[in-house]
């Protein structure tokens, strides 16, 4: 069985691999996704987020595909691709003595190919959502990284209405073009009456919403340019719902205030139903690095449509080489107090002060963003230029001030930090519009809003921010109290392990880290 033969020729592999980054796990994965290649039965596997951020585990994928006789499709960003095809996949096919057919792109190949096929997760999702989906059916696929797999498919149902869709409009329908000037004009009327908030992003109200279904009553469905149409097929069915509770699409905009722009979005909530039928046409393999702390994955196979029977597996972290430092301070206000930002700022600016003398780079993770760039101005006041906002030129011993997308888009080209100091637990905010009208779908639904949706994705992106210190046996500040006060908190620590509580802050503790450096 294919099982059989994997597991012995990659057990030969790494043994003559001198060197060769160890992680535990790569027969009992390489033998799970051969399985699921000779079975066509789907699968989900966690490798842990420190796995996940080294990427070590995708050596036991790619043996499988190699050695499995017919297709397979490999969905993974570009800069995964690159390390697959520039260095994984031909360190393998060197030593297993394969010459299967290796392509990238955007389109199947076509005939009868039986190679190993990368593409993108954006090209793969559009096809797989089109009409004219040109991939044939039952060929098994590998979707590496699904932590990201809703910011993938979210991207790719989003329809967006910008400034040049409007000039399209009455270029396509001129008889209705003073129509169209004048609703453009009511909705820059209505819109820029919003406050400003940091997101620059405002759900539709009621007003702006009937502007939109009156211009769309006037106007020639025949001759809509496609944006418009695909458009008007997720507004409209919204609005054939008369509850809030069954809206099954977000509906927003995004404002340039400078320059009296708009931009209007529209996305399903649900994406469960508009999935499922994806899943059932292959096999897939998911990969992800720590989707959730429950092996078999409830609350996200819920989200995505996997119903169905699928094999579930996540790898247990190594406690000896793994276990992170964790600093909790006891008694620091809670966030949503006044208190909380001059503790807050007296507690980082401790921690940098110890870890001064130390070599490597000190992080510090802000989600909010005012407090940010008050937290980069203050620190810069102290320590000069050693201190960055966001940006990834930084000196040996730099200060990074990030929020939590940045950290995650950059923290691999970056060292290792030895202090990350994170200001609280990165729940979405209820003052970001787009996260209040998810949280208003579930409520309607009545539904356990926090531990569907803003708990989980919180744990996942702590686990992620966190991995590159399991590493660098760093230390880790969390300064929210939840963490110790909240019934939750339990699963946050839980989530977190292995670690090392650390109680108080000592002069020494981070020559120790330096020392076992």
């Amino acid at each position: 069985m294919i099982e059989a033969e994997v597991h012995l020729s990659l057990h030969n592999f790494l043994r003559s691999q001198a060197g060769f980054p160890s992680w535990p796990h790569h027969l009992t994965m390489a033998r799970l996704v051969a399985r699921a290649l000779r079975v066509g039965r789907s699968a989900l596997i966690q490798v842990g987020a420190a796995c996940g951020y080294q990427g070590r585990y995708r050596t036991s994928f790619v043996a499988s595909a190699l050695m499995w006789h017919g297709p397979v499709i490999i969905v993974a960003p570009e800069d995964v691709q690159q390390r697959l095809t520039k260095v994984e996949i031909p360190r393998l096919q060197q030593w297993l003595q394969v010459n299967k057919a290796i392509r990238t792109g955007d389109t199947w190949p076509g005939g009868e190919f039986q190679g190993v096929f990368l593409i993108s997760p954006s090209a793969w999702l559009k096809a797989q959502l089109s009409k004219n989906n040109n991939f044939p059916s039952d060929i098994p696929t590998i979707i590496d990284g699904v932590d990201d797999l809703e910011d993938w498919v979210r991207s790719e149902l989003t329809v967006s209405l910008e400034a040049q869709d409007w000039e399209q409009l009455m270029l396509a329908q001129p008889a209705q073009a003073e129509v169209i000037r004048s609703a453009r004009a009511q909705l820059t009327h209505e819109l820029f009456k919003h406050p400003a908030n940091p997101y620059e992003c405002y759900l539709i109200s009621t007003a702006e919403e009937e502007i939109l279904m009156r211009l769309y009553s006037v106007l020639d469905t025949s001759s809509l340019p496609d944006t418009w149409k695909q458009f008007a097929q997720q507004f409209q069915h919204r609005n054939e719902n008369l509850s809030p509770s069954s809206f099954p699409s977000l509906l927003w905009a995004t404002i340039a205030r400078r320059q009296g722009l708009f931009s209007l979005h529209c996305v399903p909530i649900e994406l469960g139903k508009i999935l499922s039928p994806i899943w059932q046409r292959q096999p897939v393999v998911f990969i992800g690095s720590a989707v959730e702390p429950e092996t078999e994955a409830p609350i996200f196979r819920q989200r995505f449509g996997l119903e169905d029977e699928l094999t579930c597996l996540k790898f247990s972290s190594d406690n000896q080489t793994e276990a992170i430092q964790l600093y909790i301070p006891y008694q620091l206000p809670l966030p949503n107090t006044p208190e909380f930002q001059p503790a807050f700022l007296h507690k980082v600016m401790t921690l940098v002060c110890l870890s001064a003398t130390a070599p490597g780079l000190t992080v510090v993770l802000v989600g909010d963003v005012p407090l940010k760039s008050q937290v980069g101005t203050i620190l810069a006041s102290e320590f000069g230029s050693r201190v960055q906002v966001e940006k990834t030129c930084l000196d040996e011993n730099g200060i990074l001030v990030s929020g939590w997308e940045f950290w995650r888009e950059h923290q691999k080209v970056l060292p290792a930090p030895q202090l990350l100091a994170i200001a609280t637990l990165p729940l979405p905010s209820l003052e970001n519009p787009l996260v209040a009208g998810r949280v208003a779908h579930y409520k309607g639904l009545h539904q356990d809003w926090f531990r569907l949706y803003l708990l989980p994705i919180a744990m996942n992106e702590l686990q992620r921010a966190i991995a590159p210190l399991r590493e660098s046996k760093g230390i880790v500040a969390l300064l929210d109290s939840r963490v110790i006060i909240r019934s939750y908190g339990a699963q946050v620590l839980a989530a977190l392990s292995p670690l090392a509580r650390i109680n108080y802050l000592d002069p020494n503790l981070f020559s120790s880290v330096t020392d076992e450096d």
